[in-house]
């Protein structure tokens, strides 16, 4: 290969379409012409006006256009100009000539580009009413907006169209306990479901009115806004749902259409990794340091029967935190093993299974009997911690003085 076969290569690559096959050729400036390639081949687009942003539309989303075509000699064959009704379709589905399809999501909200069809992507040997066989074709187009659309189980059982867009926290896992909001109605627009104002909160695991929720919720950002069509395999089947409080029943085999905005995350860690501690986080802590084994921690918290007892409490009304060392066995294991993941200022809510509290032994704390083989619940919020292992000097105090050995070697509580 010879000098000028490399110069002849960096030159086609120069000409590629960000978003092709080289991503990094620069954008176009306004009244600069390009061609772009596509699988059906090629044709050229010339920009008239700045987009906003970086995005582009992919196949698959539902894309709102104005558009002109003409042809060379600047007949006009087809405007929504004229109508003053922008164009509304879908991406790749074959609503719109190869060429346009291919060449829209090259764009940005906003922008406006000429596009030059060669008849391979336009309107081909056959031609239409207004355009003869064989023509090239141009169209100037304005992209208004898109809203994504994602098939969820990629079967068209769940559409999920974007209406707004999240805040690149999450999706959540099955763990994470989430806030929704929704409206359900029928293809007729008969509402059959609605949350509070407040919305309604629940384990994602656990699922919520339709199995059609947990599955979308877990494709989700915060504050992502959605519209869903639901196909009755995954809403409720040949049998339906009977009526509940004000609404209606939904009938067998119904489609439903679901408006749904995701409020809140509250993220739930599996400690222990055998679901035994479980931590859900309810304020998140200061950078990303947690505190680890040997770590001096200063904590407070309220500790709970399952039913709301409450057995403990330290760190409040004016009472002394909890100070202890992580790894030495002076709290319960699963307290201590928490307390190692967690960042200052982290607010959280422990659930403890027996293996990890009290066992099973009945124990007697402050303010409430423990009964044998209870699982607990823990307010915790992180004050402060030292990462080291060892003494506690450099809060001015003595191990053996200054830790109140709080629950854990409670069977020395009960010898």
């Amino acid at each position: 290969m010879n000098l000028e076969d490399i110069k002849d290569e960096d030159d086609d690559e120069e000409n590629e379409e960000p978003g092709e096959e080289i991503e990094s050729a620069p954008p176009l400036k306004v009244g600069e012409e390009r061609e772009i390639k596509s699988p059906f081949g090629c044709f050229k687009k010339k920009l008239l006006k700045h987009g906003l942003n970086w995005e582009s539309p992919q196949f698959g989303d539902e894309v709102t256009i104005h558009y002109v075509g003409s042809l060379l000699d600047g007949t006009e064959f087809v405007s929504t100009t004229d109508k003053d009704k922008p164009f509304t379709f879908k991406l790749g589905h074959g609503q719109v000539v190869t060429g346009l399809d291919h060449g829209i999501i090259t764009m940005r909200k906003g922008e406006t580009a000429l596009f030059t069809l060669p008849s391979e992507v336009g309107y081909g040997e056959a031609g239409i009413d207004g355009v003869p066989p064989n023509s090239i074709v141009q169209f100037e187009v304005e992209l208004d907006s898109w809203i994504t659309v994602v098939d969820v189980c990629r079967d068209g059982g769940i559409i999920k169209k974007i209406m707004e867009k999240g805040e690149q926290i999450g999706p959540p896992s099955d763990l994470d306990e989430v806030c929704v909001n929704y409206k359900v109605t029928l293809v007729d627009g008969t509402t059959v479901a609605k949350t509070p104002e407040e919305g309604v909160e629940f384990y994602v695991k656990d699922g919520n009115f339709c199995p059609a929720l947990p599955k979308v919720i877990k494709t989700m950002q915060r504050g992502e806004k959605v519209n869903l069509i639901v196909q009755p395999q995954y809403a409720f089947g040949d049998v339906g749902k009977e009526s509940l409080d004000e609404f209606p029943p939904i009938p067998p085999n119904s489609v439903l259409n679901i408006f749904m905005e995701l409020s809140a995350i509250k993220p739930v860690i599996d400690v222990t990794g055998d679901l035994k501690v479980k931590k859900k986080i309810l304020k998140e802590g200061e950078g990303v340091v947690t505190a680890n084994e040997g770590a001096a921690v200063t904590i407070r918290y309220t500790a709970k029967l399952e039913d709301g007892t409450v057995f403990e409490r330290e760190g409040f009304d004016g009472g002394q935190p909890l100070e202890f060392i992580t790894d030495e066995e002076q709290v319960i294991v699963g307290l201590d093993r928490a307390a190692t993941t967690m960042k200052k200022g982290e607010c959280v809510i422990l659930t403890i299974s027996p293996e990890y509290g009290f066992g099973s032994t009945e124990v007697k704390r402050d303010l409430a009997i423990i009964p044998s083989s209870s699982t607990i619940v823990y307010e915790v919020e992180m004050l402060d911690f030292t990462r080291e292992k060892g003494s506690l000097k450099s809060h001015g105090m003595r191990y053996e003085e200054g830790v109140k050995p709080l629950l854990f070697n409670f069977w020395r509580c009960l010898s």
